[in-house]
């Protein structure tokens, strides 16, 4: 993945992680698998934990710890009224940006 491509995911990764949530609960791992079945390869699961840290800090998810066979409790993340509210509003802004990058590209054709 080039620079330009990290720059933007990085204003884009927490929309992508809830929207991955809005269709089931998971866990870190399965969300970096996948982010990955996705495409977004480069993506460090150190990435996607902080971003998970950052992301219930922010009330936009629920966690449950559940027992794990291996080792500690997993967080398993879902998300909240406010996380779809905000993953709403993200596919909104998402939606208005491509319009006009589509715009943009095409008058520069």
């Amino acid at each position: 993945m080039g620079k330009q491509m990290t720059e933007m995911l990085k204003g884009t990764l927490e929309g992508i992680v809830l929207a991955i949530l809005s269709v089931q609960p998971a866990y870190g791992y399965e969300i970096t698998t996948r982010l990955r079945e996705q495409g977004f390869t480069d993506i460090a699961e150190g990435t996607v934990y902080a971003l998970l840290v950052r992301i219930e800090r922010n009330g936009l998810v629920e966690v449950e710890k559940v027992p794990s066979e291996k080792g500690p409790p997993r967080k398993v993340y879902s998300l909240n009224v406010p996380g779809r509210q905000y993953l709403e509003e993200f596919w909104t802004t998402w939606g208005f940006l491509a319009e006009r990058l589509g715009q943009l590209k095409d008058e520069g054709q």
